[in-house]
């Protein structure tokens, strides 16, 4: 993803998986990282897990209305349920506002 731009709203997602169903948890990933795509304000995504489980997840958004949009959206309210029943130990949710965003990447031999 991109920098953000200032203004723009982080919702960082810190999680422990737990052991079951890694196969429906894969595909609920998915579909969710394909809704959250779809919806207006949406910016981005970055996300890792290491091999215990525990990971974090960072979805970006336009501003605070994009973002509870998201929170509230019925399929994603569903499978977060589902999530609590099934796939996470624990998890915490941490909203921020981008003050200002800056990065590097190594350049390419040419």
């Amino acid at each position: 993803m991109p920098n953000p731009p200032p203004g723009a709203i982080a919702v960082i997602f810190l999680s422990g998986r737990s052991a079951a169903d890694p196969q429906g948890y894969g595909q609920a990933a998915e579909a969710m990282a394909d809704a959250a795509a779809r919806m207006p304000g949406y910016l981005g995504i970055d996300s890792a897990r290491d091999a215990d489980g525990v990971g974090i997840t960072i979805s970006w958004w336009q501003d605070e209305t994009a973002a509870i949009a998201w929170r509230d959206d019925p399929d994603h309210a569903r499978i977060r349920d589902q999530g609590r029943a099934i796939w996470y130990d624990w998890y915490r949710v941490i909203v921020a506002t981008v003050d200002r965003a800056y990065g590097w990447t190594r350049p390419t031999d040419g």
